[in-house]
């Protein structure tokens, strides 16, 4: 396992604010997902998908491939991240 404290600091900056970047990012998707959308529900009940409102949608199926997706991409980035930096666990 590879240690952080190997890295200059202005490096371990670097790092931060590409990781906290992300994490941000992320964050603001899911708010989105998790309360933009439903506010929002009687409206995008207008729109059919498959034959079901989109607010429906969005809150049984949508909203949790969402977050799945959002997982993925976080681990996926953040991993991409720690490798570049080289601080990336074995």
């Amino acid at each position: 396992m590879a240690d952080g404290n190997q890295l200059s600091p202005e490096k371990r900056v670097e790092y931060w604010q590409r990781t906290s970047k992300l994490m941000w990012t992320i964050l603001v998707l899911w708010f989105v997902f998790s309360f933009g959308f439903p506010l929002f529900a009687e409206q995008l009940n207008a729109i059919k998908i498959a034959g079901f409102p989109l607010g429906f949608y969005m809150a049984a199926q949508g909203s949790l491939i969402a977050f799945v997706v959002l997982c993925v991409w976080n681990a996926r980035a953040q991993n991409k991240l720690d490798r570049e930096f080289g601080v990336a666990e074995d």
